[in-house]
């Protein structure tokens, strides 16, 4: 009988602890598409001066170069977390092609950070998928300023003075993302 409950109550101690990070990112500040100054963004009133994103540091992007984000300073920037075997990231993508494709003349740019696979499956799926913006490949600065990065797809909405504007914990809608492009630009 002993055995029994023994292994049991590991079981159940393993099975919490595995599904541990994913309640955490179901917290506070990581609930899906959580907007940080929704109202505020949606009558165009400036980000807050508190948030100010991390730019100031270097990414190799899928080609193996040198990326510095301070040098996308002055745009909005969308800084995706994704990766290739992510559902939600897939569903969004195309969204995120389309609002490149129509605002990259505007001053505003998507940076993709990929946080799996080597450059050579990043280029193949950034191919399948007409991913024409950066893709960037994770590396541990970009978490310690971003994150943790508990899941993805993750998305830092960022203005024109390198303020965290909106943070989105799993997918969003394009249109979404649009109205928060707009009020940003």
């Amino acid at each position: 009988m002993k055995p029994r409950w023994l292994i049991a109550g590991t079981a159940a101690l393993a099975l919490g602890l595995l599904t541990l990070p994913m309640l955490r990112a179901r917290g506070t500040e990581a609930s899906l598409a959580r907007p940080a100054r929704d109202a505020a963004r949606a009558e165009g009133a400036t980000c807050d001066e508190s948030g100010k994103a991390k730019l100031d540091f270097v990414v190799k992007d899928m080609n193996g170069n040198s990326v510095r984000l301070s040098d996308f300073k002055g745009k909005v920037i969308a800084l995706n977390f994704w990766a290739t075997w992510c559902g939600p990231c897939k569903s969004e993508i195309p969204a995120f092609v389309q609002l490149y494709d129509q605002y990259k003349d505007k001053g505003f740019v998507i940076l993709g950070v990929s946080i799996d696979d080597p450059p050579d499956a990043l280029k193949s799926f950034a191919r399948e998928f007409r991913m024409q913006y950066p893709v960037l490949q994770m590396q541990s600065d970009v978490e310690d300023a971003y994150g943790p990065i508990y899941g993805v797809p993750m998305t830092f909405m960022i203005g024109r003075d390198a303020s965290i504007c909106t943070r989105h914990m799993g997918p969003a809608s394009k249109e979404q993302f649009e109205q928060e492009i707009r009020s940003l630009l």
